[in-house]
């Protein structure tokens, strides 16, 4: 399969918002992703889609903000039905990559203290433990787990070559 990672759009907020809401307890208001894709000149938000009877299927999204050197993840999700096959690895590598190449240093994230998944393909990429939160999120007052990471290029690059996957990264915007 084909992967191609670029840009969200308007178009692809149907997409968004339904794997937003299968992936939190919490999902986004719906008119975040518009303000966030519009208005917010922080912002950069990725999407990811395979080619499915020739169409695009969005199996993946990411909003994250561009603070002084840093990225901050605000949200990442992969589609359930596309977990646990690389995608998000490949999905990952390619934000971090271009937030690289761009010239950022560190990016910045929370993750719930039990998403054991994310943690693991976060620690793959060079994340590290900074601190808690203790009851940061509000549906069950679960701590969230503070991490970053370095955005050296050659971390980035040896991160998604070393783990196997079933897709081909396809080209940014």
């Amino acid at each position: 399969m084909n992967i191609s990672i670029r840009k969200m759009t308007l178009d692809d907020l149907p997409a968004v918002i339904e794997i937003d809401q299968l992936s939190f307890p919490n999902p986004w208001p719906k008119n975040s992703y518009r303000y966030e894709i519009l208005e917010n000149e922080n912002s950069v938000c990725w999407v990811a889609g395979l080619e499915h009877f020739g169409a695009e299927k969005i199996i993946a999204m990411a909003v994250i903000w561009i603070i002084l050197d840093e990225i901050h993840i605000g949200t990442i999700a992969i589609h359930p039905d596309f977990r646990n096959q690389g995608f998000g690895t490949i999905f990952l590598g390619k934000i971090l990559s271009e937030a690289a190449k761009a010239g950022l240093e560190r990016a910045l994230l929370e993750v719930r203290r039990s998403n054991q998944a994310a943690l693991n393909l976060y620690k793959r990429f060079g994340f590290e433990v900074d601190g808690i939160r203790k009851k940061y999120y509000q549906d069950n007052r679960e701590d969230a787990i503070l991490m970053s990471a370095p955005l050296a290029k050659k971390l980035i690059s040896d991160s998604v070559s070393n783990v196997t996957n079933n897709g081909k990264e396809g080209e940014a915007l």
